[in-house]
């Protein structure tokens, strides 16, 4: 209700500006002279407009991650390579061609471009599972997003809440009490007295209010098979819904009471009335604010009947209630429309709240365990904000409340310190959501926020993921988000969280596997190049690998299981684990160790085979590649079974669980061992059949990196128990 009159100060939240009329405001009644004060730019949509174009958008964790791991591992296997050919080309006399093209393969062999493909498939596969799960993903590498934040910024009305209101209690002015289940529009639910059974007269008191406010009632609320619908003022709805559940229905009252005129509410009266006949006279029935309807009643109440009153009302408020009153009268002439009611006879109150939706505590506690931290941003009153933060657990004293008024002229250092302990954001202005989000960036989080509206449009796109509403939100902010969820539960927001955690996990297996045997191909060039052990009659180092087959067990046999170890299903409740800190790496201190300990196992062992095979059994060069490039390949088929896990045992995994790894490490090596036996691969890859004393040897060799790495793991696990103790001591 927009006042010509009123007078406040430039720090006015915009919503609060009662003289005011915004560009994009619908206008539901009345008429109006206006002076435009701000053109483009310069009103609250324009600059919304400004804000979005300005807002450096937050970059998926994934993306921060790849970037410098990329940037790493680059610089490292160029130095190598470099190396390689330096000391090949000047210290082993090898020709500069054979150094350039040996260079190339240890580059290419060492590189894991497979990556690329099999990051897409782990996220495409994540994008799937959580568009069954109600979360459409508009940027692929925002798969993972979700599974690494630490903070998630939500919105309440709609996100948090259904969006529905529904009473929650009845209160009499003697201090008779009745309690309300059920949530939603829906009238499934009862009605209860708080303590002890009801008497008789109090039935009959609590049927009175149900009455009025089934009668004074302008909304519509009806059953179609086994399908409740409704239409009209929320609090309309809710107060049906709870005549429902009294067991009173609104057509049978009107024909019982025919309704004869009314008074709509306004916001200036802060009242709506109904005038119907009964028994050759005029029945009144009114609701509104507690203080308006009481004033209304003060003929017929006594000043400690009022105070009680007043104090329910503010009782009820503090919870987050909204609270309504209802009165009653029985007259003998017609009420006049245009004159308010009075002489009055208080009914009781109302309070009503949007109820939380099915799941959200449950998905609170859930982001809790995973370590992630709620905060709620929104436009509502405080007290309801802090009513709803606290069912869900996430805030239980005004000290965490803000709003957006003392939010004002804040420092961007203040900010981050309200940030930090701050978790429930009222009356907040969509410049202020920016600004917060920007705020919890620079303390260190990766920063999930929610929103449906134009004015979230800013804050979504600054955020590291912005998760736009599918049913309420508006197309800007879908645009500004990198998510959008279906149903508008915050629920949904966890369920994507999981998927996103597991996409993560299978990038890093994808990762491990590449890199570890990538390192372990380049560890073995090394050796033989820096040694120049083994070597030919004429003093030259034999290079272990030609140049085809390192391209070989690059491009085809680890090159079918990394896109296949992407389909690996999760392992465990994913959701138990806390985030990853936002600045670790991908290469974190795990996968360092395992990644060294896998690298030194391949090398090593295939450069002892490789001159014992030279040296001791004075094997030609091509046999001995041939067994040595069999060694690797089971070396790979049998590490898939480390990657699998950084911590569960590989025996504890069982190959049938993920069929498509399963075939793709079949497939891989069947591919190999055809290569040995059809003339035309033999000619290509130089490889020949071996014997059965052969294959048992380098099965036996190969099964080496799989005791090394289950050593690792229960020592792992063996240091994180005693550092989880000793945490624990300190505290």
């Amino acid at each position: 209700m927009k006042d010509p009159t009123w007078q406040g100060e430039a720090k006015t939240p915009t919503g609060d500006r009662l003289n005011m009329a915004h560009a994009g405001s619908i206008v539901v009644r009345g008429r109006a002279k206006g002076v435009v004060v701000a053109t483009a730019t310069n009103t609250v949509v324009g600059q919304l407009a400004v804000d979005v174009l300005d807002s450096s958008g937050g970059r998926p964790p994934l993306l921060q991650r790849m970037d410098a791991f990329v940037h790493k591992i680059a610089y490292v296997i160029l130095a190598a390579t470099v190396l390689i050919a330096v000391i090949g080309f000047f210290f082993r006399e090898k020709t500069l061609k054979d150094m350039f093209l040996f260079s190339v393969g240890v580059a290419v062999a060492s590189i894991p471009e497979g990556l690329p493909i099999a990051l897409t498939v782990a996220l495409s596969l994540a994008t799937r599972r959580m568009a069954h799960r109600g979360v459409i993903v508009r940027r692929l590498a925002a798969v993972e997003g979700l599974g690494s934040c630490t903070l998630i910024a939500s919105d309440k009305t709609g996100t948090l809440t259904c969006n529905e209101l529904t009473v929650r209690e009845v209160q009499f002015p003697e201090g008779t009490r009745w309690q309300v289940s059920g949530e939603g529009f829906a009238p499934h639910g009862e009605i209860q007295l708080a303590h002890g059974q009801p008497s008789d007269a109090q039935r009959a008191q609590l049927e009175e209010l149900l009455r009025a406010a089934a009668l004074c009632n302008e909304a519509d609320l009806h059953q179609r098979g086994t399908e409740w619908l409704w239409r009209g003022d929320p609090t309309d709805i809710a107060l049906l819904s709870l005549a429902h559940k009294g067991g009173l229905k609104r057509e049978p009252l009107l024909d019982q009471y025919p309704l004869i005129g009314s008074i709509p509410f306004e916001p200036e009266n802060a009242y709506a009335a109904t005038f119907h006949t009964h028994e050759q006279q005029h029945l009144l029935m009114v609701k509104g604010a507690p203080e308006r309807i009481l004033a209304m009643c003060e003929a017929t109440l006594d000043e400690t009947t009022r105070q009680a009153v007043l104090t329910q009302a503010g009782e009820m408020a503090e919870r987050g209630l909204r609270v309504l009153a209802f009165a009653t009268a029985l007259q003998q002439e017609k009420p006049l429309a245009e004159q308010h009611p009075e002489r009055l006879r208080f009914l009781g109150l109302v309070g009503m709240i949007d109820p939380l939706r099915p799941g959200v505590r449950e998905a609170v506690q859930a982001c809790k365990s995973a370590g992630i931290e709620v905060c709620m941003i929104t436009g509502d009153h405080p007290v309801t904000a802090l009513a709803i933060a606290r069912e869900l657990g996430f805030a239980h004293s005004s000290e965490q409340v803000i709003t957006g008024q003392q939010l004002l002229d804040k420092t961007p250092e203040q900010l981050r310190d309200i940030v930090r302990r701050v978790r429930v954001f009222a009356r907040t202005s969509p410049r202020q959501k920016l600004e917060l989000v920007n705020a919890a960036r620079a303390i260190g989080h990766f920063v999930a926020v929610t929103g449906d509206g134009l004015n979230d449009a800013p804050a979504l796109r600054a955020a590291n993921i912005g998760v736009a509403m599918g049913k309420s939100g508006t197309d800007v902010a879908r645009e500004a988000a990198e998510l959008v969820i279906t149903d508008d539960n915050f629920a949904t927001i966890v369920s994507g969280v999981e998927e996103g955690r597991v996409a993560y996990d299978n990038v890093r297996k994808v990762i491990y596997l590449l890199i570890s045997t990538g390192a372990g191909l380049l560890l073995l060039m090394l050796l033989a190049i820096l040694t120049g052990y083994p070597n030919d009659a004429r003093g030259v180092a034999l290079l272990p690998f030609l140049p085809v087959q390192l391209l070989w067990l690059n491009l085809v046999t680890n090159g079918i299981q990394d896109v296949a170890l992407a389909f690996e299903p999760k392992e465990g409740d994913v959701l138990q684990r806390k985030p990853r800190p936002p600045q670790e790496p991908i290469f974190n201190r795990l996968m360092i160790e395992r990644t060294i300990l896998a690298a030194l196992v391949m090398g090593l062992v295939c450069y002892g085979t490789w001159c014992y095979l030279i040296e001791v059994l004075q094997m030609q060069e091509d046999s001995a590649r041939s067994i040595l490039l069999l060694l690797m390949v089971l070396f790979q088929n049998v590490h898939i079974g480390n990657s699998r896990s950084e911590t569960i045992s590989a025996f504890r995994l069982s190959p049938l669980t993920s069929p498509i790894l399963l075939g793709g490490t079949l497939l891989a090596f069947t591919i190999h061992v055809v290569s040995m036996h059809v003339p035309f691969m033999q000619a290509l890859l130089r490889t020949e059949p071996v014997s059965l004393s052969t294959w048992a040897c380098v099965i036996g060799l190969a099964l080496t990196i799989i005791v090394v790495m289950e050593i690792h793991k229960l020592t792992w696990a063996w240091r994180e128990t005693r550092a989880t103790a000793a945490t624990a001591a300190g505290r």
